[in-house]
């Protein structure tokens, strides 16, 4: 049981080390943002030109299926995004960036409008959270193309910054359950009475 709860914490420590590690790559990210940008963005080039690469292998294993089809033309659409991003990414960071604001302006748009006509208990929150989402919409909207130089890097920072702070909470928690649950060895003055 004792080497058991050992190997936890140890594996704990680990969950917390890369927290640390990930806290560290989204501080340098918000220092960063282009280069965040541009990173996030090879790095979603490159997952999907394997995740098309993976879907092709799988579509050619399952040859007879009746979805062989559409498994080929999903792999090939991957393949090629992934092809497209990672050649070009500054035009795919400026999409994406367009595509964002659109989101965030259709979002808020919703939120504001449904706010008002619902009027539920939570009236206030979700109208500010509309608001926020309208604002930031067009925040990013009016400062396009240059938006897309930081936007998704500041974002892809965030998520690694809030992950890697998740991760370190958890490993800390985790050690300090598996330190309270894990019996102790007993002292030599224990067992000497034992004897006796």
């Amino acid at each position: 049981m004792a080497r058991e709860g050992k190997r936890l914490s140890r594996s704990f420590g680990w969950l917390a080390a890369l927290g640390v590690l990930l806290v560290i790559g989204g501080i340098v990210g918000l220092v960063y943002t282009g280069l965040a940008t541009l990173t996030s963005m090879l790095l979603f080039g490159w997952l999907l030109l394997i995740g098309g690469v993976v879907g092709l292998l799988h579509a050619i294993e399952s040859r007879g299926s009746s979805y062989f089809w559409l498994a080929v033309v999903v792999a090939a659409l991957n393949i090629a995004a992934g092809v497209v991003v990672i050649r070009h990414p500054e035009g795919s960071a400026e999409a994406l960036t367009m595509f964002a604001a659109l989101l965030f302006l259709t979002g808020g748009l919703f939120r504001l409008v449904g706010s008002v006509v619902v009027r539920g208990p939570q009236f206030g929150w979700t109208l500010l959270q509309g608001a926020f989402g309208l604002l930031l919409g067009l925040l990013v909207l009016f400062d396009w193309p240059d938006s897309s130089r930081y936007v998704l890097g500041v974002f892809f920072s965030l998520a690694l910054l809030f992950d890697g702070l998740g991760l370190i909470a958890m490993g800390i928690g985790g050690r300090r359950i598996v330190s309270m649950v894990t019996p102790t060895a007993p002292t030599t003055k224990a067992s000497a009475a034992d004897q006796e």
